[in-house]
């Protein structure tokens, strides 16, 4: 039943099984199935994984596959798959190789001719996009920004011109820097916080980026976040439109702050490091 003309006698299959991002009744009855079936199942924490199957009343070979350990991980699930195992991988919550480990896993069992075949549901972003009343005709997932300042900024300014929906994960104590850096680089775009998704404290805060802002300062939420950013003009905000010595002049005519402070902020803006803007200050001079 579930391998049809998938796996063979002589190699097994890999499924890429979606689960529940919150409320255990969202998940499909294939899915219910296949995890029944299979010989064994690689998760990311065999823990959450067993309350699940617990739930369900399935009794399964947990074998732990996460960040850490798939580098030796995924050739020793390839050797059962190879010996006809056949194998569900599934991540702690929504569709597995998104933004979460299996990556090298699917990438392997293709090289070894081994057949993947994916079990779709939940997934954070798509149920996230759909009730957020962003554009969805095009948008562009994004995943986790970088965690430090500079570099998420610098990531920020590369997506400044992105003319569609942008949509990112972000950790609780993150969001309210990652909002003050979206708004100094993106400009006021309309967004929204989608929290909790399919959980009893399901929240969708919206407005624009410094609404947003403002909220998370008086009362930082927690719980699982998915942002959501309004598409762009397709231009670059004034910003970091023009040169950095136009725009250091600028601030300094504008704030009246002295070089220093002004190149401080113009660097901030663009993700710069301090040593970088200066050294481009002295190119836009010459």
């Amino acid at each position: 039943m579930i391998g049809a003309n998938k796996a063979t006698a002589e190699t097994g299959c890999l499924y890429l099984v979606a689960t529940p991002i919150g409320n255990l009744e969202d998940i499909t009855l294939r899915a219910l199935r296949v995890l029944k079936e299979v010989d064994l199942v690689a998760c990311e924490d065999t823990r959450q994984t067993q309350k699940l199957l617990n739930h369900y009343g399935i009794r399964k070979r947990l074998v732990s596959y996460h960040e850490h350990n798939e580098l030796t991980r995924a050739p020793e699930v390839v050797i059962e798959l190879e010996q006809g195992a056949r194998a569900a991988l599934v991540s702690d919550a929504g569709t597995p190789v998104i933004s979460d480990p299996g990556h090298r896993l699917v990438t392997l069992c293709l090289r070894h001719h081994i057949p993947v075949v994916p079990i779709p549901g939940p997934s954070a972003l798509v149920a996230a996009l759909a009730a957020s009343g962003m554009p969805t005709e095009e948008f562009l997932f994004v995943g986790f920004l970088p965690a430090r300042s500079g570099e998420r900024r610098r990531a920020l300014v590369d997506l400044a011109a992105e003319p569609r929906t942008l949509i990112f994960y972000e950790a609780p104590h993150r969001l309210e820097d990652t909002l003050k850096d979206a708004l100094e680089t993106l400009g006021p775009r309309p967004a929204v916080i989608a929290r909790e998704v399919t959980k009893v404290h399901e929240e969708f805060i919206r407005g624009t980026l410094g609404e947003l802002l403002e909220r998370v300062r008086r009362k930082p939420p927690r719980g699982e976040m998915t942002l959501l950013i309004g598409p762009g003009s397709g231009t670059q905000p004034a910003a970091t439109q023009v040169s950095l010595a136009a725009r250091v002049a600028q601030i300094m005519r504008e704030q009246n702050v002295d070089r220093k402070a002004a190149l401080k902020q113009a660097a901030r803006e663009r993700g710069l490091p301090r040593r970088e803007a200066y050294k481009q200050l002295l190119d836009d001079r010459s």
